[in-house]
């Protein structure tokens, strides 16, 4: 029996790049070095064994030595590590922010102002979540909040700014909070977080990026000039404000207004949202993204699929390169970085850079004819097998329901 050691060019090459999805995977198995191609023991200086990683992705230390094994050696076992939970039981004050809160859970712009809202309420204040309607959000705690507080009815759902602005005057009157923070947004914010300055008789601080002391620096003049002003009671904060809570875990304590919310007749009648060309939708903010890739053979089949859905449409580089897909379609580190409620990858057998595009998304659902590549392993629900047979059976399907339903409002 030969005592020669063969080497696995394919482990040292994932044990070397921190970006492969096998990475973590390799460590796990002990793969903290190996051996050269000159025949020396090469060692990963990123593997600290007495670690973990952060939510931020960061490779944090653990000096307590709980993760370390009985014996002084190294644990190769993963130990799931809790984040320091945050608790206000009695806030010297509150900082109430309004998310947008588009299809119903927290944008990365309303994770920045929740950011700047833990930064402007330290250790001694709390802050104060306010959503309207029903939300499908889970990550409050992990988002910074200390208090949630959810007003429902039918009064505030849709475009109903005037019985929000109601709500929120109730919210002023019990909490009496420092500050109030809304995001400066089309989505909503900005209109809202003038409507209740108006109201509070408060003069805002708008398009704030930046809050340094007791200054708030905004844009102005198209985004070409800074003014600074003494920081207000309220104010609208532009996206990348702060950097979102990632490091602490929070309460997200319920709240509940003490007082009716006052109504009044509305000048304002909702129609209802304006159905809107899923092709025309900027794939950064889609909600449902129908991406093809090398595996594709009937891109005409695709496109049916993606109206008949009322998909988002997008693409690997490959499908890109091979001008199946426009560039602006290109999805991944390469192209445009994605936060999808659903992500449908069809024939993409999932590069790290495509990968790294879609890691914001909610959930992933693969169609690929190799059950062993990266997009499957990815994917929270796969379907193994032809591309077009299954995009055509989808669509059937869809085609069904939607009769069901017909015969139903019927």
């Amino acid at each position: 029996m030969s005592d020669i050691i063969r080497r696995d060019p394919r482990a040292e090459w994932i044990a070397r790049n921190r970006l492969h999805p096998l990475h973590a995977a390799m460590q796990s198995q002990d793969q903290t070095s190996w051996m050269g191609p000159d025949g020396i023991i090469r060692k990963n200086p990123h593997a600290i064994a007495a670690g973990f990683i952060g939510p931020a992705g960061l490779k944090r230390i653990d000096r307590s030595g709980a993760q370390q094994g009985s014996a002084g050696k190294r644990s190769s076992a993963s130990v799931e590590v809790q984040l320091p939970l945050h608790v206000v039981e009695q806030p010297a004050f509150h900082v109430c922010v309004v998310p947008d809160m588009v299809g119903g859970r927290l944008s990365s712009h309303d994770k920045d102002l929740l950011g700047l809202a833990r930064k402007l309420a330290g250790d001694n204040g709390a802050v104060v979540a306010v959503v309207f309607g029903e939300d499908k959000e889970s990550t409050f705690d992990t988002a910074g909040v200390d208090r949630l507080l959810r007003i429902a009815g039918d009064a505030f759902d849709g475009y109903a700014p005037e019985a929000r602005v109601l709500a929120l005057s109730a919210v002023e009157s019990q909490l009496a909070p420092r500050y109030w923070l809304l995001p400066d947004s089309r989505t909503g914010g900005g209109e809202l977080g003038r409507r209740l300055a108006a109201k509070l008789g408060e003069r805002p601080a708008t398009r704030v990026w930046q809050v340094a002391g007791e200054q708030a620096i905004g844009r102005a003049g198209s985004g070409q000039q800074d003014i600074q002003r003494a920081l207000p009671r309220l104010i609208l904060a532009a996206a990348e404000c702060a950097e979102p809570v990632s490091e602490t875990r929070h309460e997200a304590r319920l709240l509940e207004l003490g007082e009716k919310v006052a109504h009044s007749l509305s000048r304002i009648e909702d129609l209802g949202p304006v159905a809107v060309d899923p092709a025309q939708i900027p794939m950064a903010e889609a909600e449902f993204i129908l991406s093809g890739g090398n595996g594709v053979k009937d891109w005409e089949l695709f496109h049916q699929a993606a109206i008949a859905l009322g998909a988002t449409e997008g693409a690997s580089r490959v499908a890109v390169d091979d001008g199946f897909m426009p560039r602006n379609r290109q999805v991944g580190a390469t192209g445009t970085w994605v936060t999808a409620r659903v992500y449908l990858a069809v024939g993409i057998s999932g590069a790290i850079q495509h990968l790294q595009g879609i890691g914001a998304c909610d959930k992933v659902v693969a169609v690929n004819m190799d059950p062993g590549c990266d997009m499957i392993k990815r994917a929270d629900l796969s379907v193994i097998g032809d591309s077009a047979a299954i995009l055509a059976a989808l669509m059937e399907r869809v085609a069904a329901w939607r009769q069901e339903g017909k015969r139903d409002a019927a």
